[in-house]
């Protein structure tokens, strides 16, 4: 027998994927707070039709404004996360729909899971579930450039939270819930060297590219794939003519990361680099960004109830480790237990092809929906 929220949400499947239209339809590149604002008034206005509750905007400078959504009473809170800033700048990908498949900007990461959230909230409301904790639904702006706006907001209402559930990109291809996620650190070296000509006087000058080289070298030899350790230069640039010794040379740097200890002790080797080549100089920026999700009891928890609710619904579900961050790594990284990865079954995060599966947004939205109802009761 079907859950009650389960029949309930798959009957407004049709709705829950017009829903996920309109959010993809108000385009939102992180960097264009014009448009950005615009689709957090759509997100603004689903909520208030499909919950209620109450809703605060959190006005920001540059990145658009956030939205405190709240549904519910009591001094402890369920806080639920998600972004609404995408990638993709506006008029890059289409929306479509084939074979069950929708395609659109934002479809997987995460438009998809906003409209979990705000379906999985409306089937509280529209059966008149509640308890002696509230739901809050942060809705933030910029994600996708790190996060430097919202973290500090993210942050304050996890530590006013007894959990933390994040409906991000679930793990393709099947959706397993991701009860882990890899820290993350961005450095950029700098080499500063000692221009000379190339051909007169070879022994001359200080070839900053060279230094940058031998560098990379070094950072190569700090991968540990087994522990879960990867250290990747994406960016590289240098030198101004192939007869010139290079005076300058920069690389950056991306570092991934399973515990906070493995993290902090690899950040200080990038950090603290010592010149190959008399007459370099080299000064390294950054730190990390985002300290790991890392997979606790309590975390395991949060899916161990989240994996019963499924079976109960008439499927599996898996938990995974993902080597990419979001803002659930922040709350995770104070403690606050934390479950990600709750968003709908698709795949293309960051790609042309980013999807979801229409039929699965009922089942997403209904996990979600009995968890809360089960937890927003002390």
């Amino acid at each position: 027998m079907l859950s009650d929220m389960l029949s309930y949400l798959l009957a407004r499947e049709t709705e829950m994927e017009q829903t996920l239209i309109t959010l993809m339809q108000a385009e939102s590149p992180s960097t264009d707070k014009s448009l950005v604002d615009q689709c957090g008034q759509v997100l603004q206005a689903e909520f208030t039709r499909l919950v209620g509750g109450s809703v605060t905007r959190i006005s920001q400078t540059h990145t658009g404004d956030c939205y405190r959504c709240t549904y519910g009473e009591g001094d402890e809170q369920i806080l639920i996360i998600g972004h609404f800033d995408t990638v993709w700048d506006q008029g890059a990908l289409s929306i479509e729909k084939r074979d069950g498949i929708l395609y659109g900007p934002g479809a997987f990461d995460m438009k998809g899971g906003l409209t979990v959230a705000l379906y999985a909230i409306h089937a509280l409301a529209a059966n008149h579930v509640t308890g002696n904790r509230k739901v809050v639904f942060l809705a933030t702006s910029d994600e996708e450039i790190g996060s430097h706006a919202s973290r500090e907001l993210i942050e304050a209402e996890a530590k006013k939270s007894v959990c933390v559930l994040v409906p991000e990109s679930s793990i393709p291809p099947n959706g397993d819930i991701k009860t882990a996620r890899k820290g993350i650190a961005d450095f950029t070296i700098t080499v500063k060297g000692i221009p000379s000509h190339a051909g007169h006087d070879p022994r001359a000058g200080a070839n900053a590219i060279e230094e940058l080289a031998l560098q990379i070298a070094d950072l190569r030899q700090l991968t540990d794939i087994d522990a879960g350790i990867s250290v990747n230069v994406g960016l590289i640039s240098g030198g101004t003519r192939v007869n010139v010794k290079a005076e300058h040379a920069q690389a950056g740097v991306d570092l991934r990361f399973m515990t906070k200890e493995q993290g902090e002790a690899v950040a200080h080797k990038i950090m603290n680099r010592t010149p190959y080549i008399a007459g370099t100089t080299i000064t390294v920026t950054g730190g990390i960004n985002r300290y790991p999700l890392e997979r606790t009891a309590q975390g395991v928890d949060l899916f161990v109830q989240l994996q019963s609710i499924a079976h109960a619904h008439g499927y599996e579900v898996n938990e995974g480790l993902s080597g990419g961050g979001s803002d659930g790594n922040f709350t995770a990284a104070l403690g606050i237990p934390t479950v990600d990865g709750l968003g709908p079954v698709g795949d293309g995060a960051h790609a042309r092809n980013e999807h979801v599966v229409v039929a699965n947004l009922p089942y997403r939205a209904a996990l979600l929906a009995d968890f809360l109802r089960t937890n927003i009761h002390r």
